[in-house]
């Protein structure tokens, strides 16, 4: 382009630029006048909040999370505890009923071998369940032996004990 037209293109776009800005005023005279309101603090806590609403529900699933797990673990190791717990009594309960069955036999095997007045003093004193649980393994003839030869109330109560551990079971009536 030649210097003339440069010349005259720019004076010409000078003056079109200060055409549109005035035609731009009276198109919107209050466009630049107005501004938007200085938003109020509830409007700000408002968008405070939201923006802030996932992050504090996430950590709070992420807290409740963590407790639960921190559950699940005493829990299960309480669970562990008992497991240990019942192996350890399942064994001592093994134990103590081997050495009861073979107390009991060696017991029996006793009181068989004794006089029955003596058996009849020992079974005297001792609790009447144990007493009426050894009479029960001893033969119908050395038990009657024993028991003619007991007190006559201690003989009763053993003979109701053993006569309550012969007898059926009776069912409750629903009634």
């Amino acid at each position: 382009m030649s210097t003339k037209t440069q010349l005259v293109a720019r004076r010409w776009l000078r003056g079109a630029g200060a055409a549109a800005v005035i035609m731009l005023g009276m198109i919107a005279p209050g466009a630049f006048a107005q501004q938007a309101p200085a938003p109020s603090l509830e409007d700000e806590i408002h968008a405070f909040c939201g923006n802030i609403a996932d992050a504090a529900r996430d950590q709070r699933y992420l807290m409740q999370k963590q407790e639960l797990e921190e559950l699940q673990a005493g829990v299960d190791e309480r669970i562990r505890l008992l497991e240990e717990r019942s192996v350890k009594y399942r064994d001592w309960l093994q134990k103590r009923e081997d050495f009861m069955r073979v107390a009991d036999t060696q017991l029996v095997e006793i009181y068989k071998n004794m006089a029955a007045d003596s058996a009849a003093a020992q079974l005297e004193i001792v609790n009447p369940g144990i007493a009426a649980a050894i009479v029960m393994k001893l033969s119908p003839r050395l038990a009657s032996q024993i028991l003619n030869e007991m007190d006559t109330k201690k003989a009763a109560a053993l003979t109701s004990i053993l006569a309550a551990a012969a007898a059926p079971e009776k069912t409750e009536d629903p009634s």
